[in-house]
């Protein structure tokens, strides 16, 4: 009995020892990463280093992982298991640490991808699309590695997956269509995440995102759209962002008969141009065009032709000319006629057959 109950307490402190070795690595672990991995975050921050933000932030989910796993490790070494089960726990941990290791190069490439694309022209810009299939290639190839470690052979399961791999085609036929137009958008690089698109619906919005299955358009009224990309691939889209995001804007307007043409266009250029200097989202170094085009019912009509950085700053833009043309033109005594038909006998011939001068304005 003697023997028994000291048998019993040297397994339960043999136990409770690896407990604590494994329960000290953690502790060590989450107070470095608290401490080392803080510190040298805050460093790359405050020297505007994304790179090395990207690496902190990759490996600081991994970090207690692979703390537990080093633990672990070390605890086995210095129980007294017998080897068979040593054998398999440490083929475990070199399971969990390939999986620990293909999550931190995922993260890495996908930020590094992230950040060459804002200062580059990426062959492949970066949607939750493309960083979905840099995350499965790099699971991929950590599960190949991990069933080889368990000793199973690949080329049966690669067979199997190749045979079954018609039916799960054809099961999966409207998923895999949105997947591949997805792709096929991102590739093609006619619309990217920021671009301002007017679908054929008359529904248009800035793309947000390009999913494995679905487009996210955010609406300049806060709505989102929704769109299959198999879908989306076959509308016709006007993108407002190729191949400049600037875009002209147009203000209509019309003027009396009896106005001095030169005058009222010499105005209204002077105003564009200071709505292009003062409004945001003008370019002021644009200069302003008006351009006569119709003489109308009532009035001679014209075009003012401004410049916008973006389809949304165009609303502004022509607000703010609208006001300061009207209230420049009252005080030019510039009339801007009302869309009326009037008769007027003073234009009639007269007895020699020349026209009378038109009518002043009261």
């Amino acid at each position: 009995m003697k023997t028994f109950f000291t048998g019993y307490i040297e397994q339960s402190l043999a136990v409770l020892i690896m407990l604590a070795i494994v329960g000290i690595s953690t502790v060590m672990g989450y107070f470095l990463r608290r401490q080392v991995l803080g510190r040298l975050s805050r460093w790359a921050q405050e020297n505007d280093s994304p790179a090395g933000d990207i690496i902190f932030s990759a490996i600081k989910s991994p970090f207690i992982l692979l703390s537990v796993m080093i633990g672990t490790y070390l605890a086995l070494e210095f129980s007294e298991l017998s080897k068979k089960l040593v054998d398999r726990a440490e083929k475990g941990l070199s399971i969990l640490a390939i999986i620990a290791v293909s999550m931190a190069a995922a993260n890495i490439l996908s930020g590094y991808i992230r950040i060459r694309a804002v200062k580059i022209d990426s062959r492949l810009p970066v949607t939750s699309l493309t960083e979905n299939i840099i995350r499965i290639t790099f699971y991929s190839v950590a599960a190949l590695i991990i069933l080889n470690q368990l000793g199973i052979s690949i080329a049966p399961i690669l067979t199997t997956l190749g045979v079954g791999g018609l039916a799960v085609a054809l099961a999966l036929q409207n998923t895999l269509s949105n997947f591949f137009a997805g792709f096929n958008i991102i590739v093609a690089k006619q619309l990217k995440v920021g671009d301002f698109i007017k679908l054929d619906s008359a529904d248009s919005g800035y793309i947000e995102d390009i999913g494995w299955r679905s487009t996210k358009v955010a609406t300049l009224k806060g709505n989102y759209i929704i769109i299959p990309n198999a879908k989306l691939a076959e509308m016709i889209v006007t993108n407002y962002s190729l191949h400049e995001k600037d875009l002209a804007v147009i203000v209509q307007l019309g003027v009396h008969y009896a106005s001095n043409l030169d005058q009222v266009e010499k105005i209204a250029r002077e105003t564009a141009a200071e709505v292009m200097k003062e409004t945001p989202g003008g370019i002021p170094v644009f200069e302003p065009a008006v351009r006569y085009h119709t003489f109308a019912a009532s009035s001679i009509n014209f075009s003012v032709i401004m410049r916008a950085r973006t389809f949304a700053d165009q609303y502004m833009i022509a607000h703010e000319f609208i006001k300061k043309i009207h209230r420049r033109f009252a005080a030019e005594r510039i009339v801007i006629p009302f869309p009326i038909v009037a008769l007027n006998t003073g234009q009639e011939n007269d007895a020699s057959g020349s026209p009378k001068e038109p009518p002043g304005i009261c």
